[in-house]
């Protein structure tokens, strides 16, 4: 070995112990005393905030489109045109034989028995049958203020006492739809925690071969999870944030793997300085001077990749930024003031049953054999042929992107496994029209109105059209001749409610309101309205859905590139290089793709899935670039370290030896972690979790591993252009 390098290295850790020697005995008990009780503090306050985060968060669909869209113009007008804030629920009634005159009237006396429910917020329909007449529909109006789970719940208990033989109740429409995803997201606080971190503790203890170390990064962990949820329940509470079950679970994932991430980047530098420091103190300044950097700069660019978010039209996009890079700063304070106090603490014993000795004697970093040592050499003999063909692997990979159908799924399909809204919607198909309970919301001038009916009238999509006529939510219906009278010939037909000058339209769908037949409809309405009633507003269930799909699309046009541009800047400042930051992103984009196109055969052709939200690739874009990126700067941070004074080929070797077990353990901490969320059944976040894991797994053991190195190796020194380094060795 060069004596030089080890002679510098030697100095460095003399004028360290020196340093740590002239701090007062009394600060290096008192600070980390002080910074584990402040955390201890927090995570207390912060704890109980676990189980009341549904208190400030929605799973409404419309409160997170954008102000501008044309189905939040209509939600805001509705409530001119009903009383309150309720949510409709679609009550079915359905046999296998024709109801008879008594079922219907104890059909009858069940919706009268419900409507007197606290939950119920206005009087329902009438029991109305079927042409068929072996099924009856209802609508029920849900109280907006109430838990919409334990609504819908007491709902359907007053409904099926005392039903008629035969006779299958169902509980479907909007209400419907958003209990099953309150009830699917109901173990977010439990089961989806408890499985992170159980994964993640296997995985920590068979890392370290310890039990101590291992509840320590948990703790740094599972505190800053609780510190961050305490400063975003109240952000949310003041209106600042908007939190949903979706953001919820990936912020308690990113956290969770995150902060362990980060922790295992320091604990491996603190031991190693364990080795060559008896003291305690000056082997926690080590290891911080040596892992600030790489923990700040990967922090850095998570947290600026996620805030880029914030330019989304989609409120939920939007929301998640600034919740989740909350999260990630946490993470990164944890890791560099709580994870070192409480090691510093707890000394050597933190790795007992294996202690790291003190041993002056000990080769430097990086100097050692093992497995990254031999996948070292392998790629220093073959760099050319090895960046090559992986690269080409991945590229086959990324054709399978042709196979994703991102383009949006029904919302019938949003809750994995069973579902009674979903079944209550096949069955009201089957004997109504499937639009029925779900209509197309209209709101058009008032002395357009006829105008306004002829069109929808005209539209093949459309069934029946009605204009609310009482403030109560009743409807008349509309017909080429008007407003239609209820009684005898010569009954004055009703006048419409008039709300600034406008009248409410409703007008029902002949295909489900989730389905891609029923936004063709709605879209079809929206360009012959334009032409015909150019102020007339379209919205409802299907135009909320039409609208948060092509919000998604402008969202990831505008994020991604965004994203990239974001990350290649905060690179080239960390390696002070133009080349190397713009492979490492390129490599990352590669890896994405191929994610990418794995998950859409795996999808399409494997699970059968219905397709995805147009989120899923934005989110997986978001979340595998910036965090696929922290493995590329863990490891070419501390090859440009070991570079400075070995050169750029050795300093390769040397640092996928000093980073190949850190970088796989994170990546699989990290892998696991994503895995967690697909115990919560909701496809959304299966989808994510499955492309994050996948491809996390494949930056950590072929991007990091083989593709990134061999390119150093290949390259040369000429990677570092065109900063000193680049320009000879040292």
């Amino acid at each position: 070995m060069d004596e030089h390098p080890r002679r510098s290295r030697r100095a460095a850790a003399a004028r360290g112990a020196g340093a740590a020697a002239r701090v007062p005995r009394r600060l290096r008990v008192a600070l980390p005393a002080v910074l584990i009780l402040v955390w201890l503090a927090a995570a207390a306050v912060g704890g109980p905030y676990f189980g009341r985060v549904d208190e400030v968060s929605s799973n409404d669909r419309t409160a997170y489109l954008p102000e501008t869209a044309e189905a939040t113009e209509v939600q805001e007008r509705l409530e001119g045109f009903t009383e309150g804030d309720a949510i409709p629920a679609v009550v079915v009634f359905a046999a296998d034989r024709e109801l008879t005159p008594d079922d219907v009237a104890a059909i009858q006396e069940r919706l009268d028995a419900a409507a007197r429910l606290d939950v119920v917020g206005g009087e329902p329909s009438p029991a109305l049958p079927s042409e068929d007449g072996e099924a009856v529909q209802a609508f029920v109006p849900l109280d907006g203020a109430a838990d919409l789970g334990d609504a819908t719940a007491e709902l359907r208990e007053a409904l099926a006492e005392g039903l008629p033989d035969g006779v299958e109740l169902y509980v479907t429409g909007p209400a419907g739809f958003t209990s099953d995803l309150v009830g699917a997201f109901a173990g977010i606080d439990g089961l989806l925690l408890g499985v992170a971190l159980a994964a993640v503790l296997v995985i920590l203890v068979i890392v370290y071969r310890s039990i101590l170390l291992p509840l320590a990064v948990l703790t740094t962990s599972m505190f800053a999870l609780c510190v961050a949820l305490l400063v975003v329940w109240w952000l949310a509470k003041a209106g600042v944030l908007l939190l949903s079950g979706q953001t919820q679970g990936i912020l308690f994932i990113l956290v969770i793997g995150a902060a362990t991430d980060y922790a295992l980047l320091y604990v491996a530098r603190y031991r190693d300085e364990l080795v060559r420091t008896p003291r305690k103190w000056t082997a926690t300044l080590r290891a911080l001077r040596g892992s600030l950097e790489p923990i700040v700069a990967s922090g850095g660019t998570v947290i600026a990749g996620l805030l880029c978010l914030l330019l989304s039209d989609l409120r939920s996009n939007s929301a998640l930024g600034p919740v989740a890079a909350i999260g990630i700063a946490f993470a990164v304070l944890a890791a560099l003031t709580l994870l070192p106090a409480v090691l510093l603490a707890l000394g050597r014993a933190a790795f007992w049953p294996r202690r790291p000795a003190y041993d002056p004697r000990a080769p430097e970093p990086g100097e050692g054999g093992g497995l990254w040592a031999r996948v070292g050499g392998w790629i220093a003999r073959r760099p050319r042929t090895i960046w090559i063909v992986t690269a080409a692997v991945l590229a086959i990979g990324c054709v399978g992107v042709t196979q994703l159908q991102a383009s949006g799924v029904p919302q019938s399909e949003l809750v994995l496994g069973a579902s009674e809204a979903r079944d209550g919607q096949r069955v009201l198909g089957e004997h109504f029209p499937a639009g029925s309970g779900s209509p197309a919301s209209v709101i058009a001038p008032e002395d357009e109105l006829q105008d306004a009916a002829e069109v929808l009238l005209a539209e093949d999509g459309v069934e029946e059209v009605s204009v609310v006529i009482d403030r109560a939510g009743r409807t008349a219906p509309v017909t080429e001749d008007g407003i239609q009278a209820f009684g005898p010939p010569g009954t004055p037909a009703p006048e419409p409610v008039v709300a600034d000058g406008r009248v409410l339209l409703q007008a029902t769908l002949a295909d489900a309101a989730d389905s891609a037949a029923a936004e063709d409809t709605v879209r079809s309405l929206r360009a012959s309205f334009a032409n015909a009633v150019p102020d007339a507003l379209v919205g409802g269930v299907t135009a909320t859905d039409v609208d948060t799909n092509d919000a998604s699309i402008r969202d990831r046009t505008l994020i991604v590139p965004l994203v990239l541009a974001v990350i290649l800047v905060i690179l080239m400042l960390l390696l002070r290089s133009v080349l190397a930051p713009v492979l490492l992103v390129a490599t990352t984009v590669l890896s994405f793709g191929t994610a990418m196109g794995v998950a859409g055969v795996v999808f399409q052709h494997v699970l059968r899935m219905p397709g995805a939200d147009p989120a899923v690739p934005l989110f997986g874009f978001v979340f595998l670039v910036a965090l696929g990126i922290d493995y590329n700067i863990f490891l070419m941070s501390r090859v440009r370290e070991e570079s400075l004074v070995h050169g750029t080929r050795e300093g390769v070797q040397r640092g996928l030896r000093l980073t190949g077990g850190i970088i796989t353990s994170a990546g699989l901490v990290l892998a696991a972690t994503f895995t967690a969320l697909s115990v919560i059944p909701v496809l959304f976040l299966v989808q994510i979790a499955f492309i994050v894991a996948f491809g996390v797994l494949l930056d950590t053991f072929v991007v990091r591993s083989l593709l990134v190195p061999a390119l150093a190796t290949d390259i040369g020194r000429a990677i570092w252009w065109p900063s000193r380094l680049g320009r000879g060795e040292p």
